[in-house]
């Protein structure tokens, strides 16, 4: 043995083995999702103007200054004196060619019939953003079964089906929504009492119209997210994780609504949130022609519709529901670019 003599180290227990290795905690692909959209300021923003039209329009009786049914017949088109000082061509009374009423207790003005401008703005974000919520649901519920199912199935069931679709397509969508809404109106007013149409006609009265907008719009926003299913269905039917689902004999509504459904889930959500903004202009088309709410229930739509025919004389009335309109489209095309680029599996990169 040399100088240097040799240790041996015997080898210490497993008890007292310390693993080096760090345990991460997998984030799921939702929690990416929602990482990447709250680095958006654009998505933040239009989050932010939703969310508060969205509390407007709840608590609307609360926050709204008077009735939006409310009459004030001695301020009849009247305007605040920073309105007439924006629109120099609205002259006050007193003043040479005046015919403007001033009136500072109501921030936005009146109408022709005295009713509170900004009262009837706030009220009208409950009908456009009803619209918001309920047309996408009804696209959601209705066309991502369809077109699941038609992808699913394949064969004779996918082509019937999609016929089905196409000859919904034949139709102009905007058409045939007003086409509906002339049905709904005329034939359900004559119905008889206890018939089902005779109690939608009731329901339709005491929502203020409400409830045949949502029909007309829920029948036509479906086809686009039935072809946009069919083909995320198409695409990963022949996954792995499919035929390995198929080869332990789990049934097809199990594999539909456990492996493919979450699957396809973000690009049909992504899509339905790009087309919000046209559910809305739908509804404030509809009203603007007198097929949407009825009076004196207030939408953006109808209040530009009776700002319109004295924005000459009067542009406030038509120009602030007109804005009102306009920030919550752009709001929700923001939101919807923003989800986008956040369920973009190609974007799935650490940010």
């Amino acid at each position: 043995m040399s100088a240097s003599e040799v240790v041996e180290t015997q080898p210490a227990p497993a008890s007292q083995v310390v693993s080096l290795r760090t345990v991460e905690k997998t984030r799921s692909p939702w929690m990416d999702a929602w990482r990447r959209l709250r680095r958006n300021r654009a998505a933040l923003i239009g989050f932010v103007v939703i969310s508060l039209n969205v509390l407007a329009a709840i608590f609307a009786p609360q926050i709204a200054p008077h009735s939006y049914t409310d009459q004030n017949y001695t301020a009849l088109n009247s305007a605040p004196s920073w309105i007439i000082d924006l629109f120099p061509k609205m002259k006050p009374l007193g003043a040479e060619g005046g015919y403007v009423r001033v009136n500072d207790d109501y921030i936005l003005g009146t109408d022709n019939l005295g009713r509170d401008l900004l009262t009837r703005i706030i009220y009208g974000a409950r009908v456009s953003l009803s619209v918001a919520f309920i047309g996408p649901l009804v696209s959601l519920l209705v066309g991502t079964m369809f077109g699941m199912i038609a992808g699913y199935v394949g064969g004779r069931v996918d082509n019937i089906m999609m016929r089905i679709v196409d000859i919904m397509y034949a139709f102009p969508t905007l058409l045939l929504v007003i086409l509906m809404m002339v049905f709904f109106r005329s034939s359900l007013n004559q119905s008889d009492p206890g018939t089902l149409a005779f109690r939608l006609n009731e329901i339709d009265s005491r929502t203020g119209g409400m409830i045949f907008i949502f029909i007309g719009i829920g029948l036509t926003s479906w086809m686009d997210t039935a072809r946009l299913a069919r083909g995320q269905v198409l695409s990963v039917r022949q996954k792995e994780y499919i035929e390995a689902a198929n080869s332990i004999g789990a049934d097809t509504p199990s594999i539909i609504f456990r492996h493919v459904l979450p699957n396809i889930l973000g690009p049909i959500v992504v899509a339905e949130s790009l087309a919000i903004p046209r559910y809305i202009s739908f509804e404030a088309f509809l009203s603007f022609i007198g097929l949407g709410v009825n009076p004196p229930t207030p939408s953006w739509g109808s209040l530009i519709a009776e700002g319109s025919n004295a924005i000459i004389s009067y542009p406030n009335q038509a120009i602030f529901p007109a804005l009102a309109l306009f920030f919550v489209m752009f709001a929700f095309n923001f939101l919807g670019d923003g989800l986008r680029d956040a369920l973009d599996p190609r974007s799935s990169k650490e940010v």
